[in-house]
């Protein structure tokens, strides 16, 4: 079976753009042409004699080795015969001196069939007028289908041995007409090849000739500075455009929707943007958050009120602008709109549609008499969701090995025994590819008393006992000694005992370890490019949410029987690549400030000191019972804080704690 549908459906891309360069303009006016046309195609593709060493990042640069301008011709010709013939309907081969507006000729293709033999583009007589029929001058670009690739496949190598000729789009032409007997043409079935000739010096803002503003192509472009004030011009023209499309698609829809039962009020505002979500119920009504020019009301740490910054103060600062700007444009000449200050702001973020804001606007009004009066005027607007994208991602596989590193302090020990448990169930019994390695964590006085008494003996002789039962497993383990367990502190031991393609997941003893979880630590954890923290399923404390009554023996996931703990950060799944790249920019910090290392935790240095994303999902497969949790005053005042309302909020949900107070209190009364 083929890999992909589209090739066992016989579906085809649309357009293939190749640019001839060479290797004195690939990196300048290549460069050029890549900026300005590589994020508008499907394929674009440049092909060259010879280059230097260094290909210019994100380019696709072919070379044949040969710096003959018909051998390159015929090797472009043939390479897209062998590599792309099969995979798009249309072929457009452009000089890169040449600035192409791709949204025209995608138009183009667009609207013409692909069964078509067709040469398109600015026919020019051949040289010596002895073969008749006219080529597709290359300056302009021209266009060929698919059609007539297949057509011309056959003749190819009898062109490269017979036709002589000085330029390359001529001898191309030449072979063209001579076996397929299809001259170059401006114009097919009522579309026009549009193109324009550049003057010295031409400047594209004062450009008045009709054929300019309207032209797919503009040759000969001089230098890469020209080609970005070309690409500017094009750019604010087909913007321009779009919004004219726009204005007339709102009108049509709003003429529609006056013919419909419901009338005008059938059309919502703004036009062609979907209707407000509708909650169905009070816990699906969404929350306006209250905003000023300088502070937000609804702060992302939990504080009432913080400084507006960053991206938050920029799309404040945008909203206002905009409204001042319809606000002029609506009013204007008669009136002219001047901002005193922002009343109120009010947003929300609707999924449906996007980010809505409410303002109340105080202003100054001016007339054309230069009366003026302070109003406040309130104006809504909508920052509308774009086009959904899909972003590619680097392939990663299930078949990683996983090293599970479990830390282990004495508080924790003695709830190893139910961890090793449920972890041998679902590794050691299904030969799951993972490594489990113990990190003994002892303090100072526990390390000096190792000998007469080691406080983890019962863990290690379960160790020994699994290994015994478990003939092809083997459990690592490894003792340290600190008063100050950071996270950070024992991955560097770790780390060093590791190969840097090492995929880490870092447990806690009371994670119930599925493959499931496993299999998904995998596939969202990508070497140099993200880094997967998942948010566990924290089971309340028993005896709160089943008061008086016996708990089950499974964790589900239940609303009364837990919740997903967002305080907890120490389960984190990444490769030891990127922790040690992030542990190097993070040295110089720690050389001024060594504290820093206990006052931050893996997360917190992921997220300052990498560029990785930092993948961040609650994870249904990943459970934890309750226990409690002994928190460490010794570490950072947030980490430390995250602790205590981590233990706090997992004892049990607000109405079972109100009911076990309920009832010691009217125990008390009686």
């Amino acid at each position: 079976r083929t890999r992909y549908i589209s090739t066992e459906l016989g579906m085809r891309q649309r357009l293939f753009v190749g640019v001839l360069t060479s290797k004195s303009t690939l990196n300048t006016l290549g460069v050029a042409v890549n900026r300005t046309l590589a994020h508008r195609l499907e394929r674009l593709v440049y092909f060259t004699g010879t280059r230097g060493r260094k290909v210019p990042h994100g380019m696709t640069v072919v070379t044949h080795s040969d710096e003959r301008p018909i051998w390159n011709m015929y090797q472009t010709v043939r390479y897209l015969l062998d590599h792309y013939v099969n995979d798009f309907d249309w072929f457009f081969l452009v000089q890169d001196d040449t600035y192409t507006e791709a949204h025209r000729i995608s138009r183009l293709v667009a609207h013409l069939s692909i069964d078509t033999h067709l040469y398109l583009g600015r026919p020019e007589e051949f040289i010596g007028g002895d073969t008749e029929g006219r080529y597709c001058y290359g300056g302009f670009g021209y266009l060929l289908s698919r059609s007539l690739l297949l057509l011309l496949q056959q003749h190819l190598e009898s062109c490269r041995n017979d036709i002589l000729s000085a330029r390359p789009d001529e001898w191309l032409g030449r072979c063209i007409i001579d076996y397929t007997a299809v001259n170059c043409a401006e114009e097919h079935e009522g579309l026009r090849y549009h193109y324009f000739e550049l003057g010295n010096n031409a400047d594209p803002e004062r450009e008045t000739d009709l054929r300019f503003q309207s032209a797919f192509t503009v040759h000969p472009v001089l230098d890469p500075l020209q080609m970005y004030r070309l690409h500017k011009y094009f750019a604010q023209v087909e913007l321009e455009r779009t919004y004219q499309e726009i204005q007339q698609l709102q009108l049509e829809i709003q003429n529609a929707s006056s013919l419909s039962a419901d009338g005008d009020h059938s059309a919502t505002w703004p036009i062609g943007i979907p209707p407000p979500f509708q909650p169905k119920t009070r816990f699906e009504v969404l929350r306006w958050d209250y905003f000023t020019e300088e502070q937000v009301y609804a702060c992302v740490d939990g504080s009432p009120k913080c400084e507006l910054r960053g991206v938050d103060l920029a799309d404040v600062a945008d909203v206002v602008a905009m409204a001042m700007e319809e606000l002029n444009r609506k009013y204007q000449p008669v009136l002219h709109v001047r901002k005193q200050q922002l009343v109120n702001g009010y947003r929300r973020f609707d999924p449906t549609r996007g980010m809505e804001y409410t303002l109340d606007l105080q202003v100054e009004v001016v007339t054309q008499k230069g009366h003026s009066r302070s109003v406040t005027k309130r104006v809504h607007l909508v920052r509308p969701l774009s086009e959904v994208e899909i972003i590619p991602m680097p392939y990663v596989t299930e078949a990683s090995r996983i090293n599970v590193i479990l830390p282990l302090t004495a508080h924790d020990r003695d709830h190893a025994a139910r961890f090793l448990e449920a972890y041998a169930a679902a590794a050691f019994e299904s030969s799951e590819n993972a490594v489990l390695t113990f990190l003994f964590i002892y303090d100072p006085f526990e390390a000096q008393q190792v000998t007469q008494n080691d406080i983890f003996a019962p863990v290690k002789a379960q160790i020994t006992e699994y290994e015994r039962k478990y003939a092809e497993v083997k459990i690592p383990w490894i003792s340290v000694k600190t008063d100050a367990p950071s996270q950070i502190k024992v991955m560097d031991i770790i780390s060093k005992k590791h190969p840097v393609d090492t995929l880490f997941f870092v447990a806690g003893v009371g994670t119930e370890v599925t493959i499931d979880f496993l299999n998904r630590c995998r596939m969202n954890t990508i070497n140099n490019w993200q880094v997967f923290f998942p948010i566990h399923f924290q089971g309340y404390n028993p005896t709160i949410a089943y008061h008086n009554q016996v708990p089950p023996t499974t964790l589900d996931l239940l609303r009364d029987a837990g919740h997903f703990d967002r305080d907890v950060f120490h389960e984190a799944c990444f490769y030891n690549a990127d922790y040690m790249a992030a542990r190097t920019r993070m040295a110089g910090d720690v050389q001024e400030n060594e504290d820093i290392l206990e006052t931050l935790d893996i997360y917190d240095m992921f997220i300052k000191y990498s560029n990785l994303h930092v993948f961040r999902a609650v994870e249904p497969a990943l459970l934890q019972r309750y226990r409690h949790q002994a928190c460490n005053p010794r570490l950072s005042e947030e980490i430390y804080h995250r602790c205590v309302q981590s233990s706090l909020e997992g004892v049990g949900s607000r109405s079972q704690l109100a009911m076990v107070l309920f009832e010691q209190e009217q125990g008390n009364s009686t």
